[in-house]
């Protein structure tokens, strides 16, 4: 888990949310994991590290699977919600959260 992951995690669990699923295998026959998942609502979140230094999320073939992964993910009825580390840091990642869980995106 890395650290931004480890960050939200702590925040989850201040906020009183429920308790996710980390590393749900979501695609029958697929290796694609959420980083974070409540099955019963299908919200997931997805944390996005190296958004600002050329990780593998933001360049060609990492960018291609992560659309390939979420737009089946969409189409299962998932609701993905895609974090940055800022988006971790100020707190919006965890509204976005809050409010898909309450039924309020």
């Amino acid at each position: 888990m890395s650290r931004l992951e480890e960050q939200f995690a702590r925040q989850l669990e201040g906020a009183r949310l429920p308790t996710p699923v980390k590393e749900l295998q979501f695609a029958e026959g697929r290796q694609w994991r959420f980083d974070f998942a409540w099955p019963v609502q299908m919200v997931a979140v997805e944390i996005e590290g190296g958004t600002w230094s050329g990780g593998r999320h933001t360049r060609g073939m990492g960018f291609e699977r992560d659309c390939e992964k979420y737009n089946q993910a969409a189409l299962d009825g998932w609701t993905v919600l895609r974090a940055t580390g800022a988006m971790v840091r100020d707190g919006r990642a965890l509204a976005a959260a809050r409010m898909a869980l309450d039924g309020e995106a």
